[in-house]
């Protein structure tokens, strides 16, 4: 589920949302479609303070996910946050924000085909954030890369809200938007944070493009 998303808002706007006092991100460019692997920012704790950066999305993969495997492209979602795997990364250390404007599932259409549905907080696209982890890891991302060290990160999921669950019956991610359940997510003790699991409320969520794989609505004319 979601594995695609889109961050179209400048990067003063992130800052001033999650209080990063660093910014490692260079001339941010709008990001109107991020698949699996790609760059895309993230805002995470440092000795200094929080930082803006840059990370790759996709975690790394479970030992059983790999037997007879050559490569490890990642998990963008996770959702079983007690399994031993991802718990390691719950401290706040590896916690991250991630930065978005919408995000999309799979529309089902009667012909079969599955284009594209994209939810936001509002037409407009306010910017809201993603409750994810993050890691330094050097593994094979890709056979033609070989082996790299990167910054890799994912997000959580829950339970699908009443917007979502018609689409995606199982997750939905986690939603961030206010400053307080960053401030939560990202300094509580992870027994504390994990409160911020659930869904976001239906109010809070809506549909705001159809069958595009790049949601262009959040960019200025």
């Amino acid at each position: 589920m979601c594995n695609l998303y889109s961050m179209t808002t400048g990067q003063q706007a992130i800052r001033e949302l999650t209080r990063a006092m660093a910014d490692k991100t260079g001339n941010l460019p709008p990001l109107p479609g991020i698949f699996p692997d790609y760059a895309a920012p993230i805002v995470r704790n440092q000795p200094d303070g929080r930082e803006l950066a840059m990370a790759r999305w996709g975690m790394p993969s479970p030992a059983f996910a790999l037997k007879g495997r050559n490569s490890d492209p990642g998990v963008t979602n996770v959702r079983n946050a007690a399994s031993p795997h991802w718990r390691r990364w719950l401290g706040t250390e590896h916690r991250c924000v991630v930065p978005f404007t919408s995000f999309s599932e799979h529309e089902v259409l009667a012909d079969g085909s599955r284009p594209p549905i994209w939810f936001a907080l509002d037409e407009t696209r306010p910017l809201a954030c993603f409750a994810g982890i993050w890691t330094p890891w050097t593994s094979v991302r890709k056979v033609r890369e070989g082996e790299t060290t990167n910054d890799l990160f994912a997000f959580l999921t829950t339970t699908p809200n009443a917007v979502v669950s018609p689409f995606h019956p199982k997750a939905m991610p986690v939603i961030l938007t206010t400053p307080a359940e960053i401030d939560q997510w990202l300094t509580a003790p992870a027994t504390e944070a994990l409160v911020l699991q659930r869904p976001l409320a239906d109010d809070a969520l809506r549909i705001v493009a159809r069958g595009a794989k790049r949601d262009e609505g959040g960019l200025a004319a």
